[in-house]
């Protein structure tokens, strides 16, 4: 305010009292000169009491504002006499009743980026026309000794644009505002609170921003570069574990009843400096229900009746028998047998088998919730000219596993640790994990 009053003295602005309407007639277009408003040579001072009868809230809203004196004559419109100043009586969440005039953005942009010693203000290329304003206001405060050299700089740069998502925060306000996301950090935004919640590591969104650098010309970036960097980054950093999502029970008939045994896993296969865990072995397991086919087509190696495959760390077994449920025909157990000499994944007697397949011991598995998201719109650019953006959000985009088995070394694990389930994906622990039910982004 106390800047807006030097400019007025110095007869660089004036309040003016014509309406909105008019000063939007009074402007111009981008093909025709604006004209000068009729009170555009009112006097200083007579400027001056207005605009503090304006302060001190004399005058209903929309009666005067204060507008720079520039140049109505400019081929940039934003030069043409920018309003500084509008009569609002709001209250504000910090001065509450205090002020009953408040600063256009254009008039507080470069002063405050002045006043807090910004040195360079990167903002994106709408703002590009912006910028002699954002100097103009700037020189003629520096000129009257306001501000110290060397003023900030802006400098205008492509904004980035994600596919599968939005990035305005207008419409994630509405997102969130709807209750079509669980809040601001649902793990399917793309706010930095969200991405935490999801797992991804600090790093790897430091080498995405790194990998797509700054540009001038507007640009879609696919997400999958974003999910790359992710997965390059935890790939080095993610402990291994074993979780089966869609259980199917498994019942080894000629494993000892009662008995347990350990085998011995690595918690990163390039890494041994991150050293290993116990994982427990008995009588029962869950695999993956996708693991087995009654019926397998050419080139599925994995579990079948009559056929062998390998238990990661522990035995070969071979499907036996099938159980279904009479009622519905689904498939709820497996009698398999195991070889006991194949410990540890290889026969003494050379023979091999094509596939290895995760599990988990049904006696010490722990309970858990896995959340499965996927993209939060089914179009890489949501919303057209011709279309709401919200038609285009994918009821799929979050899939809650109620189900799931993992193996005992995961209860407590601290929320944001993020591992890699064997043949399925990285995880990171969720904020509504607890110590006896863990939960899996």
């Amino acid at each position: 305010y106390g800047f807006a009053r030097n400019l007025v003295e110095r007869g660089l602005a004036y309040v003016d009292s014509l309406t909105a309407e008019e000063i939007r007639a009074h402007r111009g277009t981008l093909t025709e000169h604006g004209r000068n408003s009729p009170y555009r040579d009112r006097s200083s001072q007579e400027s001056l009491d207005l605009l503090e009868k304006m302060r001190k809230g004399e005058f209903p809203d929309g009666s005067h504002v204060l507008r720079a004196k520039i140049n109505m004559q400019s081929g940039n419109i934003n030069l043409r006499d920018p309003v500084m100043y509008r009569i609002r009586h709001a209250a504000h969440h910090r001065t509450g009743e205090a002020w009953c005039i408040y600063p256009s953005y254009d008039w507080a942009h470069g002063v405050s980026d002045a006043i807090e010693r910004i040195t360079h203000s990167i903002c994106t290329l709408e703002f590009e026309d912006h910028r002699p304003l954002y100097d103009w206001f700037n020189e003629r405060l520096a000129e009257a000794g306001l501000l110290e050299r060397p003023l900030p700089q802006q400098i205008e740069f492509a904004r980035l644009n994600l596919s599968y998502t939005v990035m305005s925060k207008r419409k994630l306000l509405e997102l969130v505002r709807e209750k079509r996301v669980e809040g601001w950090d649902d793990p399917r935004l793309p706010t930095l609170a969200g991405m935490r919640r999801r797992g991804y590591p600090p790093s790897a969104i430091r080498a995405f921003c790194e990998r797509i650098g700054v540009g001038k010309s507007d640009s879609w970036i696919d997400m999958s570069v974003l999910e790359d960097c992710v997965r390059e980054d935890l790939s080095g950093t993610a402990p291994r574990a074993l979780a089966v999502l869609n259980p199917l029970k498994v019942v080894i008939e000629n494993y000892p009843e009662g008995q347990t045994e350990t085998f011995e896993a690595a918690n990163h296969p390039q890494r041994p400096e991150m050293g290993t865990r116990q994982v427990p072995f008995s009588r029962i397991l869950y695999i993956e229900r996708d693991d087995f086919l009654e019926e397998p087509p050419k080139k599925f190696f994995r579990l079948a009746p009559g056929r062998e495959v390998r238990l990661r760390f522990a035995y070969f077994i071979r499907c036996e028998e099938v159980l279904k449920d009479p009622a519905t025909g689904e498939i709820v157990e497996l009698r398999c047998s195991y070889d006991p000499v194949t410990r540890g994944g290889s026969a003494p007697d050379g023979r091999k088998v094509k596939g290895t397949i995760h599990w988990v011991s049904a006696e010490h598995a722990v309970d858990a919730e896995v959340r499965l998201y996927d993209r939060l719109f089914t179009q890489a650019a949501p919303g057209g000219r011709d279309s709401d953006y919200r038609e285009h959000l994918n009821p799929a985009s979050r899939q809650v596993l109620a189900a799931c088995k993992v193996e005992p070394g995961l209860a407590g694990a601290a929320p944001e640790s993020r591992y890699q389930f064997e043949r399925q994906g990285y995880f990171c622990v969720d904020r509504d994990s607890g110590p006896d039910r863990p939960v899996f982004n």
